[in-house]
């Protein structure tokens, strides 16, 4: 039987799941400059990430607190990508 991660990794994985958490609004208030359906795809990115972290939580929860960066990453990329090539604006 593998052994739990310990009560330290936990906190660290529950802090990176709280900061996806955090995030939210901001990728929800990027319906102000995207198309709907834009928004759509972001919340869609979201979701996925929020599950990744939840399942990196059990197995590896050191490596959680990347998941919110990597979703830093990808909504900038994603809005500033959509300004530059696609004219977005608010």
């Amino acid at each position: 039987m593998a052994d739990s991660p310990s009560v330290p990794a936990k906190v660290v994985g529950a802090l990176g799941i709280l900061a996806q958490l955090v995030l939210f609004p901001f990728y929800l208030s990027s319906g102000l400059v995207t198309p709907l359906w834009g928004l759509i795809v972001l919340m869609m990115i979201w979701a996925a990430l929020l599950v990744v972290a939840i399942r990196l939580w059990r197995t590896r929860p050191f490596l959680v607190p990347l998941v919110p960066v990597v979703a830093v990453a990808v909504w900038l990329g994603f809005v500033s990508a959509g300004e530059a090539w696609l004219g977005w604006t608010a």
